[in-house]
């Protein structure tokens, strides 16, 4: 008689554990066309008609605010609301009550039998819960082995996710970064001058050093920029010659703005006269050879150093 006692309890603790582990397996999804009752295709939860008396045996296998849902032997679940009026207890004996239990005491793994009505929602709304005091101690026994688990797992999954937002980062990080690289070849055009010449001479005018004196201003609040230089000549004299007064023409604005303004030498590309070559107006007239006699300065933006950079999590405020 006592080996039998002693079995016993050792048989619901393992039947209770048994229903916890078939509870957190997932489930394929299956019909059934028997009953009353009609089966959701999406998640295995059995509506209850409205107003139906619904009685049965199952297992708990999850608890959200006041709803449990219990899976009977048949292996299909039933959402069951918990009301102030639900009587929750343990099974009586002859003559005696049974001993009454909160609703938060429903955990995941106890067996119960379950009495209510459907609602409008399809959930069976508990009127009374009884179980064995016996499933109960196993279910708690079997409820603190498992919820380390779990929250371990979670707090794993947690990791998990900041790992992915990291690694997303990471990414769109050498992404803007490969952009960047690969545009440092690129240039925009900031600021063109043009500044003339007297004829045959290499002199900058008054006029001439007030427009790089404008220039050298805008380069000083600048970043990521060159300056590109082109001397030009009109069509009077020879083509030697010519090449000869706007490659020093080029050079007197470079030294200007390097002397005068202290802009590094590394800023300019390598100045370049292009002679009579490049004519920007009619060198049959004296308006357009005084156009043609010009030094064209150009500041240029690298793309590749102005792009944004991106901002981190860390950088927000």
């Amino acid at each position: 008689m006592r080996n039998n006692q002693i079995k016993q309890p050792r048989s619901l603790l393992l039947l209770s554990g048994l229903a916890l582990v078939l509870a957190a397996t997932p489930l394929a999804l299956r019909q059934d066309t028997m009953g009353q009752t009609a089966t959701n295709s999406t998640s295995n939860i059995r509506t209850v008609p409205s107003g139906t008396k619904m009685k049965f045996k199952g297992v708990v296998i999850s608890r959200d605010a006041d709803t449990v849902t219990i899976r009977d032997r048949t292996r299909v679940d039933y959402q069951v609301l918990l009301t102030e009026n639900t009587s929750v207890k343990t099974h009586g004996g002859f003559l005696r009550g049974g001993k009454k239990y909160p609703v938060t005491d429903l955990l995941r793994g106890l067996i119960v039998e379950v009495e209510g009505r459907g609602d409008q929602q399809g959930q069976l709304v508990a009127e009374k819960i009884r179980f064995n005091e016996s499933d109960m101690r196993a279910a708690i026994t079997t409820d603190t082995r498992v919820n380390p688990v779990e929250e371990n797992q979670q707090r794993i999954a947690g990791q998990m996710d900041e790992l992915y937002a990291v690694a997303a980062e990471a990414r769109r990080e050498t992404t803007v970064a490969h952009e960047r690289i690969s545009a440092l070849d690129d240039y925009d055009i900031e600021e063109t001058v043009a500044v003339n010449f007297r004829v045959n001479s290499a002199v900058l005018s008054p006029e001439a050093k007030q427009q790089l004196d404008e220039l050298a201003a805008k380069a000083g609040t600048t970043k990521g920029y060159v300056i590109e230089v082109a001397g030009h000549t009109d069509s009077t004299g020879s083509v030697a010659k010519n090449f000869q007064l706007s490659q020093r023409r080029a050079e007197s604005v470079v030294q200007y703005l390097a002397v005068n303004h202290k802009i590094p030498l590394r800023r300019f590309i390598t100045p370049l006269g292009f002679g009579q070559s490049d004519a920007v107006a009619d060198n049959t007239t004296s308006a357009g050879r005084a156009q043609n006699r010009r030094v064209e300065v150009k500041m240029l933006i690298n793309r590749g150093m102005t792009r944004n950079t991106p901002t981190t999590a860390t950088d927000k405020p």
